[in-house]
């Protein structure tokens, strides 16, 4: 994402792990880990996904040190698409590589990658401080129940998971969602606003 990036590769169920790790620029210790799960492997996600870098400068700005991966058979990442069963299993490699005991959490996820995230947020030990999920692929995968501060992000004309399908999802939870008006998944030309939603809901102070 930037020249100070670092990349690593760490022990997964299917074999290596690619990872890419972001600091706070400010060069404070970050408050803790914010882990970003990418959109579905089949269709061309990666951890470089502009949505999912999105998150991770949100997550940098907020203090936070921002953990992309790539999912097993994409990039340097080991292993073969598992429909959802192992990359939740991924997920859970990387967190169990890189974060320390006991230090805060964010789980956070695009698309396929917001249904990772609420799966795995069900495997905790400890519990997640927050869940961040954008676009949700709640019509395509079987997205968990989430905690009710959870933050959902969708476009009104979301062409690849219908607003309707994320309503559907979050309604029996009470859960609110924030719907960005004439965007569709991938948040083309919305990507500032993205950023911005993110931050505020975590620290107003911070836009």
């Amino acid at each position: 994402m930037n020249a100070q990036t670092e990349k690593r590769l760490v022990a997964g169920p299917a074999g290596q792990i690619e990872v890419a790790i972001d600091l706070p620029q400010d060069g404070t210790p970050p408050v803790g880990t914010a882990l970003i799960c990418h959109p579905n492997p089949t269709q061309g996600g990666t951890m470089d996904n502009k949505v999912v870098q999105t998150l991770a400068r949100a997550f940098i700005q907020l203090g936070w040190r921002a953990v992309r991966f790539n999912f097993r058979g994409i990039g340097q990442s080991s292993g073969g698409w598992d429909e959802g069963r192992g990359e939740v299993d991924d997920a859970l490699a990387v967190l169990a590589a890189v974060r320390a005991p006991g230090e805060a959490l964010v789980l956070s996820g695009f698309s396929f990658g917001g249904y990772v995230a609420s799966r795995a947020a069900q495997r905790l030990a400890e519990p997640a401080q927050r869940l961040v999920l954008v676009g949700p692929a709640t019509s395509r995968f079987d997205t968990a129940p989430v905690p009710a501060d959870t933050v959902v992000i969708h476009g009104e004309v979301d062409d690849v998971v219908p607003l309707s399908a994320v309503l559907d999802w979050a309604r029996p939870q009470s859960l609110p969602v924030t719907v960005v008006p004439g965007v569709g998944h991938f948040f083309h030309g919305q990507l500032p606003l993205l950023k911005s939603l993110v931050v505020r809901a975590f620290d107003p102070t911070k836009i």
